[in-house]
C-alpha cells in the first residue's frame, strides 16, 4: 500500500512519528514536498542514529501548497495512493482534496478550511450558538491607520489580540492595548506579510489548555490535554505544558461540542481553549497532531501507537472502541527560548538519562551552536527542549527544575 505524505519543512513528527509508524505497517512512501533536499537530509540523519524509516520512502519535489499540483503529481507516480496525508498546518486542505480526488478516505475540505482561516472559524463558532468571541477581519493591503475604525465597528474591546488569519505558531501574534497599539502592530505585520489578511479578537484571559483528539469519522477518542504556561504578554509563546491526568470536564465536553460544529472529526486534531470558570473558549483548531514534540511525548506516556492509528484512519482502518492509554504517566516540555537575538554560544549537548527518581529527561537542541537569529517572539526562539517523562508529577518537576539550574544557554549580541 502506498502512502502520499504532503509536508513544507521537515519536522520532528514526521520523521520521528509518521515515517517509523509508515514503516511498521509495511507503506511504501511517497514524501512530496516544497523543499526535497532538506527532507532528504533530515532523514538521512535520522537513519544514520538508528531510526527506522520505511522499506520505500520517495521524496518528490512539489509545489504542495497547490492542490492541482498535488494531485497531478499523485496521478503521475503510478497507480493511485492508497491513503493522502499532512501533518502541516498548510496543507490540510489540498491533502483533503487530493484523497477526495483519488476516492480515499480523509478530513471534508470545507472542515479544514474553516479550521485553518480564524475568521471563518469564528463566524462558524457565533453561528452555531456555542460560542461568540468578537472579531474583525482586515484585509490585505489596508491602511494601517483604518483598523482601529473597523475593530471598533465589530464591537472589539481593548486589549485586543491581533493575529494572521492563517497564521502558525504565534507569530505576528500580539496583544494590542489600545488603538495607538493596534494601528501601530498592523502596520508592522503588514509590512512582514503584505499579502495577508489579519482577525483582530476580543482577548481571552484565562488559564490555557489543549485538547488532542483522534477520530476515524464515526468515534471521537480525546486522547489527551495538556495545561499550558505562556510567556508574558504582549506575546503568546508557550514555555512550559504539562500533561494532565485525564482531559477535564466540563471543558472537554464543550470543546467536543465545538468541534462538531466545525464538521472536524476525522484523524487528529489539536485544540487550544482558554478555562474561564466552567466555560472552554475555542483560542484556535490546528487540525493535526500536536507539534513540538508534545506527539512523540504522549504517544510515549499513554502507551499506544498514536501515529499508527493516525495513519489507520487515512487508510479507511476504523479506530478501536478503547485507545487502551495508559492513566499512570505525568510528562512536562520544557522550551528554553532566547530572550534577545544574537548568536548561540552556549549549551548543553542532546542528550537523555533516568534520574535516581526514575524521571526520564531527553534534551533536544532546537538551535545549533553559532548560529545566529533575531528574536522573533515565537517558537522559532526555542534553544532546546526538554521533555520530562515518570510517574510522579512533582518528582518529574524536581527533575525539570535541577535540570535547568544546572545547565547554561548564552546568547552574544
Amino acid at each position: 500500500m502506498r502512502l502520499h505524505l504532503l509536508a513544507l519543512n521537515p519536522t520532528d513528527s514526521v520523521t520521528e512519528g509518521f515515517l517509523p509508524a509508515a514503516a511498521r505497517l509495511g507503506l511504501d512512501v511517497t514524501l512530496l514536498t516544497d523543499q526535497p533536499e532538506a527532507h532528504r537530509a533530515a532523514y538521512d540523519r535520522y537513519a544514520a542514529g538508528g531510526g527506522t524509516l520505511p522499506a520505500q520512502l520517495a521524496v518528490e519535489g512539489c509545489d504542495v501548497r497547490e492542490f492541482r499540483d498535488v494531485i497531478s503529481r499523485g496521478a503521475r507516480l503510478g497507480p493511485g495512493p492508497d491513503a493522502v496525508f499532512s501533518n502541516s498546518d498548510h496543507l490540510q486542505v489540498q491533502a483533503a482534496l487530493a484523497a477526495d480526488y483519488f476516492g480515499l478516505p480523509g478530513k471534508d475540505w470545507r472542515a479544514a478550511l474553516r479550521t485553518k482561516n480564524k475568521a471563518h472559524l469564528r463566524r462558524a463558532l457565533a453561528a452555531s450558538g456555542l460560542d461568540a468571541v468578537r472579531a474583525a477581519e482586515l484585509a490585505p493591503g489596508g491602511d494601517p491607520r483604518d483598523a482601529p475604525a473597523a475593530v471598533a465597528a465589530a464591537g472589539v474591546a481593548y486589549p485586543c489580540v491581533i493575529k494572521p488569519r492563517e497564521g502558525v505558531a504565534s507569530e505576528d501574534v500580539v496583544l494590542a492595548a489600545d488603538a495607538e497599539q493596534l494601528a501601530r502592530h498592523c502596520r508592522e505585520i503588514g509590512a512582514r506579510r503584505p499579502g495577508d489578511a489579519l482577525v483582530v479578537e476580543e482577548y481571552l484571559a484565562g488559564p490555557v489548555q489543549t485538547l488532542e483528539t483522534l477520530g476515524d469519522g464515526r468515534t471521537l477518542h480525546a486522547v489527551g490535554s495538556f495545561r499550558t504556561d505562556m510567556s508574558p504578554l504582549p506575546y503568546f509563546m508557550e514555555e512550559r505544558l504539562t500533561l494532565l491526568p485525564a482531559p477535564p470536564e466540563p471543558h472537554t465536553g464543550q470543546v467536543l461540542d465545538q468541534l462538531a460544529a466545525l464538521g472536524v472529526g476525522f484523524g487528529a486534531c489539536h485544540t487550544e481553549y482558554v478555562v474561564q470558570g466552567d466555560r472552554a473558549r475555542v483560542i484556535e483548531v490546528n487540525y493535526r497532531a500536536i507539534g513540538d514534540q508534545c506527539d512523540l511525548v504522549l504517544a510515549d506516556v499513554l502507551g499506544i501507537p498514536l501515529f499508527d492509528h493516525i495513519l489507520r484512519t487515512h487508510l479507511g482502518t476504523p479506530l478501536p472502541a478503547d485507545l487502551g492509554a495508559r492513566t499512570d504517566g505525568r510528562a512536562r516540555l520544557e522550551y528554553i527560548r532566547a530572550d534577545r537575538g544574537g548568536r548561540l554560544v552556549a549549551a548543553p549537548a542532546a542528550g537523555d538519562r533516568t534520574t535516581p527518581d526514575g524521571v526520564r529527561l531527553d534534551y533536544r537542541p532546537l538551535r545549533e551552536l553559532n548560529e545566529h537569529h533575531p528574536l522573533r517572539h515565537t517558537n522559532r526562539d526555542y534553544l532546546g527542549v526538554l521533555r520530562a517523562t515518570g510517574r510522579d508529577q512533582e518528582r518529574v518537576d524536581r527533575a525539570v527544575e535541577e535540570f535547568l539550574a544546572t545547565h547554561r544557554w548564552e546568547i552574544a549580541s
